[in-house]
């Protein structure tokens, strides 16, 4: 009997994701894009859980949408109510952060940068390689890459179909903080612990204003802040945050 598609962790309010079909170096298909997106709708549905994490079992990220499926099906069904590879086109708006060991590559990669943040050890690779098949990345990574690194740099990613290096994106500023192999979980969760020390509403007010602000017309822009602020500059989080800070004490969040 085939394992879960998917793991599902949770470590007090951090959720941890682990694509789970390591023997096809986690690629997409139906029953785990299917898996992602109820998990992550159940994520943003939890006031209590604050901020999610990807990976990816057996020393890989993912290899992208399952090639073989798409093959003997006519499609991967790796779409989802939430787009490509069951995140790509509507990520969640919580904060989520990619931990990449291995191979991103296709589809793995648009996973990647659905997240606000990426963690990845020095041995990981990632690109976009589906010109190579005469494939176009309309997962996201068109979408997304030329606004996390420069655009010539997204060019040369994109048009070369090369398999680039960790420290290559991290020396353009697409990702966060690199770590030794084995070790990009352990630098999320650690980047993660630093997310939760603040306030969970604020947190998700501000990863959405962060995704959504680039598409915003200038004249709409402020309106459009302090609509997605507004749940939380009028929350629990909120008054318990000043009454922490009056009281001199840790606040207690309770995401909402």
């Amino acid at each position: 009997m085939e394992e879960a598609p998917l793991l599902i962790e949770r470590r007090g309010p951090i959720l941890i994701l682990t694509l789970n079909r390591p023997h096809v170096r986690n690629a997409m298909n139906a029953a785990s894009s299917q898996a992602l997106t109820a998990a992550l709708d159940d994520y943003e549905a939890d006031p209590s859980l604050f901020v999610g994490i990807i990976t990816g079992a057996g020393g890989h990220f993912s290899a992208g949408a399952d090639l073989k499926a798409s093959a003997a099906q006519g499609h991967s069904g790796s779409r989802t109510a939430r787009g490509p590879m069951g995140i790509c086109e509507r990520p969640p708006a919580k904060p989520m952060i990619a931990a990449v060991e291995g191979a991103a590559a296709g589809g793995g990669f648009e996973i990647a940068l659905a997240c606000h943040l990426i963690v990845a050890a020095e041995t990981a690779r990632m690109g976009l390689p589906e010109v190579r098949h005469n494939l176009v990345a309309n997962g996201g990574g068109l979408l997304y890459l030329p606004s996390r690194i420069p655009t010539n740099i997204a060019a040369e990613v994109v048009l070369t179909g090369d398999l680039f290096p960790a420290e290559f994106f991290h020396r353009h500023g697409l990702i966060n903080r690199l770590t030794p192999p084995g070790e990009a979980l352990a630098g999320a969760l650690e980047l993660a612990e630093r997310l939760i020390r603040n306030g969970p509403t604020a947190l998700a007010a501000a990863a959405a204003i962060l995704r959504a602000a680039p598409g915003w017309p200038a004249d709409e822009a402020w309106a459009r802040q302090a609509e997605l602020a507004r749940p939380a500059l009028e929350s629990e989080d909120r008054r318990e945050g000043a009454r922490a800070f009056v009281e001199k004490r840790p606040p207690v969040w309770q995401g909402k």
